[in-house]
């Protein structure tokens, strides 16, 4: 039988009303948005179903909503059945993948993930900068693009998220250049990010130093099912791998396309998106169009995941 993989959104994903639907519908999605509140004595609930989304979005708080959101929809998913044997997030999906394979406690990855955001968002105020999208380019491209630019700390590839699509971290003065030399290569569409500052680059270094630090205060345990690093496209389950693979991914690129090759590879052919939104499974079906995909961000899709995957499974 192929595997069942969970994976897990990222910063983009973020919407008002997130989970609200879950937590109605099931008391173990209600539980998990009420702890969170007590966690971090502040109502996250509240700021995921009502907004605003300006707040929603800044980078501290968008990555512990996106968390709570994806382990909510992992509690209501399992609850009835449907458990992975693998899993990857995106960014700071990994965190939630984590929590769900049990490396992390639930209050540890919430508190370790908003130090994240945190150190992010601090991060880029040290080291202003943003992101954008290139598209029709593949890695051989961008790296030719990487080079003419010559500003290695200043400039970084930060998402292989698809065949044709390459998310590039720097700073502005850096990514005008970048962008430049990547419309005389060919690029179809280059599309500004509306981030905060350039994730998955050497700006992130003081960010990385202080999540590392964070992640030395913390237990983590062996991961029960393997969840493959953004950093490495490698799966972990030991908690010094999965030490080094949560604090590295702040400066290395998010390896998401070269990922959904290597579950292909290892006999993952089902996958659910699970939490808010339905951005990986466009990415995946880039990469490969032959595969099941499923989402949990309301109760209709857990209902039709769960009847498909059961069905499958009988």
């Amino acid at each position: 039988m192929s595997r069942i993989a969970f994976l897990f959104p990222g910063q983009g994903s973020q919407a008002v009303g997130m989970g609200r639907a879950l937590a109605d519908r099931f008391p173990e999605a209600r539980e998990v948005f009420e702890r969170a509140d007590q966690v971090l004595a502040l109502s996250l609930s509240s700021l995921c179903f009502d907004g605003p989304l300006d707040t929603l979005s800044r980078t501290e708080n968008t990555q512990p909503a996106l968390l709570v959101t994806s382990v909510a929809a992992a509690r209501v998913l399992e609850r009835r059945g449907v458990r992975p044997s693998a899993g990857a997030g995106h960014s700071a999906g990994e965190f939630a993948a984590h929590v769900v394979a049990g490396s992390l406690s639930f209050e540890d990855g919430l508190r370790l993930i908003r130090r994240r955001g945190e150190l992010m968002a601090n991060a880029g105020t040290e080291r202003p900068g943003t992101m954008l999208a290139v598209l029709g380019l593949d890695a051989a491209e961008i790296e030719k693009v990487l080079a003419a630019v010559a500003r290695p700390r200043d400039l970084a590839a930060a998402n292989f998220n698809s065949p044709g699509q390459i998310v590039l971290s720097g700073t502005r003065e850096a990514l005008d250049r970048a962008s430049e030399e990547a419309k005389k290569a060919g690029a179809k569409k280059i599309v500004p990010l509306q981030v905060s500052a350039a994730f998955h680059s050497p700006l992130m270094e003081s960010a990385a130093r202080g999540l590392g630090q964070a992640l030395e205060e913390i237990e983590i345990r062996p991961a029960r099912f393997p969840v493959y690093a953004n950093a490495s496209a490698r799966p972990v389950q030991s908690p010094e791998d999965i030490r080094i693979a949560l604090r590295e991914q702040l400066l290395r690129p998010v390896l998401w396309e070269q990922t959904v090759r290597a579950m292909m590879e290892d006999g993952v052919r089902r996958l659910v998106e699970v939490g808010q939104g339905r951005v990986l499974r466009g990415l995946v079906k880039s990469v490969d169009r032959d595969v099941a995909l499923f989402g949990s961000e309301d109760p209709e899709a857990v209902e039709a995941a769960v009847q498909a995957l059961q069905e499958v499974a009988a």
